[in-house]
């Protein structure tokens, strides 16, 4: 049952879907372009990704280089990707968060029960 009993207007309800969807591809564009960069050992490591999660460069400095220690190298590039990977969630969250809000739930929505 709608509040009031009165049933919302379609051609509103089509409109604000369309808003939305048109918020959400620009958002999602928006998050794709946008570079984030993670880092460890004290930036001894750094990656830099996408929005998207497309990793698109890994910096490493030479004092994280030690030939008898690939070991620890590999877990410092493992760590950067993880704080990137980080980043962008939060990125997303930012980014997305406002707008996933409106889809629905209390007081959001389009009006409709489970919308």
């Amino acid at each position: 049952m709608f509040p009031g009993g009165q049933q919302p207007d379609m051609a509103q309800l089509l409109q604000q879907a369309q808003q939305m969807q048109q918020q959400l591809a620009a958002a999602q564009e928006e998050l794709a372009r946008t570079e984030v960069t993670g880092t460890a050992g004290g930036n001894l490591v750094t990656a830099t990704m996408t929005g998207g999660g497309d990793v698109t460069a890994i910096s490493i400095a030479p004092d994280a280089v030690d030939p008898d220690d690939l070991e620890t190298l590999q877990d410092l590039v493992v760590a950067a990707l993880h704080d990137a990977k980080r980043a962008v969630d939060e990125l997303a969250a930012q980014t997305m968060g406002p707008l996933a809000g409106g889809l629905g739930g209390p007081g959001g929505g389009l009006g409709l029960p489970g919308l």
